[in-house]
């Protein structure tokens, strides 16, 4: 029988070699979306982003139901003067009556319905997608996203 003997030198550079390899492969070929921002797209350009209308709910100790609706996700970023449709999916909750805050937008949203809502923000700034329906305390949790505009 006969065994090939290989130096811990060669092993190590062998290693380091595939880790500049896989360094090198993911540097030129990255296929990650990022998610706060896409360099790529151009302010002339249409952005498209899709919320949803959710809702938690949960007993107290008593027995006492609580429940709370939120747009998600909560926070959307924008660059200033970026065209964007933003697109509300009434998933929980029959209608949700909405506008955003320092805007004259506003809307209704409709449990299995896509409401399309065109946006251009002039000003940088963080502006409130607020639920009429839903948009104090006393219902238990205010249903308010967040447009960040750069």
């Amino acid at each position: 029988m006969h065994f090939v003997f290989i130096k811990k030198k060669w092993i190590l550079f062998s290693f380091v070699l595939v880790i500049i390899g896989f360094g090198a492969w993911y540097y030129l070929f990255p296929k990650a979306i990022l998610t706060a921002g896409n360099p790529k797209i151009k302010p002339t350009e249409t952005l498209e982003i899709h919320m949803v209308t959710g809702e938690f709910s949960s007993k107290l100790a008593d027995g006492t139901e609580i429940e709370a609706y939120r747009w998600d996700p909560g926070t959307i970023n924008i660059e200033q003067d970026q065209k964007v449709i933003l697109k509300l999916h009434g998933i929980n909750g029959m209608e949700h009556h909405f506008h955003i805050k320092g805007t004259n937008i506003s809307g209704i949203v409709k449990k299995g319905e896509t409401t399309e809502v065109p946006l251009q923000f002039k000003k940088e700034g963080i502006y409130q997608l607020i639920c009429d329906t839903h948009s104090t305390n006393d219902d238990e949790a205010p249903m308010i996203a967040y447009i960040v505009v750069d």
